[in-house]
């Protein structure tokens, strides 16, 4: 298993942190090739509904035979006791809509990542103090690019990846890096809920594609 500072350094490096759920253990599946054939390593797998853990289960299996360099995460994770049954699976980082402290002192102690989802610098300085380094800012559509530029300054040495309402245009993604976010949480905007049952996962793979494609254009621009 990968250690924290492996991961969140590919995340940083990726730029995008995808997320998604289905119920069904097929789909989900095939969502992760097609993100993985799109060059994606790092992804959350949302901790939604009572198929969640079963399919987790085989995905990780599934990463295992086919795509070994692939980090599989697990998100909204809400209490203590599911972070500690995903990582019996196999999950290799957390993430959570909250900020949870007992999970990030387990996370510490074992050298994970865990990701906290947080809205207030209250929350923030709490993660930071816990020795958290990547910050969930959630929901981003709330928050807005604006709420990371007058921050990113009083929190100097912590990363922040916006998550909920990150759009997938080029646009959207500039205001976001150029505000002085490492990396962006996407979902329903890359993997769609209508992708997702109609099957798609040509579109899904092309999509990502895109994204990660304007990404790195976007982070080179700023170097």
């Amino acid at each position: 298993m990968a250690n924290r500072q492996q991961i969140t350094e590919y995340i940083l490096q990726q730029g995008i942190l995808p997320l998604y759920f289905h119920p069904e253990e097929q789909v989900s599946v095939d969502v992760l090739r097609a993100i993985y054939r799109a060059g994606i390593r790092a992804v959350e797998y949302t901790n939604r509904g009572e198929a969640a853990f079963r399919n987790f289960q085989t995905l990780i299996a599934i990463r295992n035979q086919e795509m070994p360099d692939m980090w599989l995460g697990v998100g909204t994770i809400k209490q203590l006791k599911e972070a500690e049954q995903y990582l019996a699976a196999g999950a290799d980082f957390l993430v959570s809509p909250g900020y949870l402290a007992d999970v990030a002192r387990l996370a510490i102690e074992r050298n994970l990542l865990y990701a906290p989802g947080c809205m207030t610098p209250t929350e923030i300085m709490a993660a930071e103090q816990q020795g958290l380094q990547l910050i969930k800012l959630f929901p981003g559509s709330l928050l807005g690019p604006e709420f990371v530029s007058s921050i990113r300054d009083i929190f100097p040495a912590l990363w922040f990846m916006p998550t909920g309402g990150v759009d997938t245009t080029r646009e959207n993604l500039e205001r976001w890096f150029q505000a002085g976010v490492v990396a962006v949480g996407m979902g329903s905007k890359l993997i769609s809920k209508k992708l997702m049952e109609q099957r798609d996962y040509a579109t899904i793979e092309k999509l990502t594609r895109e994204v990660l494609q304007t990404i790195h254009d976007i982070k080179k621009q700023k170097t």
